[in-house]
């Protein structure tokens, strides 16, 4: 998995690229954790994600429910394989997807 991150202001923009899997989710977490202090407006955009496992979706809804309090979350840019989890699991009721 590749993290890459762009900061205007008050809005982070997060690509995700590769796969994100329980090998990687920690790193990630602490990495977001991280950049989220301040930020009004979280986009995370997933076309070049490939995979997102069930560690990598509870990321996201931990990410989607801090930013609840301090702004909004939304997700962009979600390919076939990756909106098919999202539409199994549940994960399209639960997160903002643009």
């Amino acid at each position: 998995m590749n993290f890459e991150k762009t900061n205007g202001g008050n809005t982070l923009t997060v690509e995700l690229i590769g796969e994100v899997d329980s090998m990687n989710t920690p790193e990630l977490e602490e990495k977001l954790l991280k950049e989220i202090e301040g930020v009004t407006e979280l986009i995370f955009d997933l076309k070049g994600l490939e995979y997102i496992s069930s560690a990598g979706l509870r990321v996201l809804l931990t990410m989607q429910k801090m930013m609840k309090a301090q702004g909004s979350m939304v997700i962009k840019n979600t390919n076939e394989e990756v909106m098919e989890i999202f539409k199994v699991t549940g994960f399209v009721r639960l997160l903002n997807l643009a």
